[in-house]
């Protein structure tokens, strides 16, 4: 069975293969068609690097699995559990529940500021205020070292805020 993915490599592999035959075909000493020429490349490389990414599942600028990290990063992003749930605070009655522009731009800018497990490890310990404990089991590191990550977290935040 066919997926769309292998279809995609088909037509790239098939385009790619005209550009190279308009490519050849083209007179080297034209000046409109040296000009033309570096088109056609730059679109040949173009295509090189989308097939290989295709065909690979990975970013060919990326090397000795330096982007597996961003992968890991980014999945668990994707399922954001660890982000209090404010359904409670809703039904409680009206607060201040929406953020304004700059507050959006200061919230960005503070956790941007935090590395991935400080920020993690915060947001478990801070919004859901999960135990030091349970957070290190989770992690799969020691307890001093989630305690470390929140107490940095919490510098780093304090010195954003202050």
């Amino acid at each position: 069975m066919k997926i769309w993915a292998d279809e995609l490599i088909l037509q790239y592999k098939k385009h790619r293969s005209e550009l190279v035959k308009k490519r050849n075909k083209m007179n080297k000493e034209d000046p409109q068609d040296k000009l033309d020429l570096t088109h056609y490349n730059s679109m040949i490389d173009e295509m090189d690097f989308v097939l290989q990414w295709l065909e690979t599942g990975r970013d060919p600028n990326n090397y000795r699995g330096a982007d597996r990290k961003g992968v890991y990063q980014y999945q668990s992003f994707q399922s954001i559990d660890f982000i209090p749930d404010i359904t409670e605070q809703i039904e409680e009655g009206p607060k201040h529940l929406y953020m304004s522009a700059e507050e959006k731009i200061i919230m960005a800018d503070i956790f941007s500021s935090l590395s991935f497990r400080e920020r993690h490890c915060y947001v478990l310990h801070v919004g859901r205020q999960i135990s030091v404990a349970k957070i290190a089991k989770g992690l799969g590191v020691g307890k001093s070292t989630a305690q470390s990550y929140i107490e940095r977290a919490k510098r780093k935040i304090k010195k954003r805020v202050s």
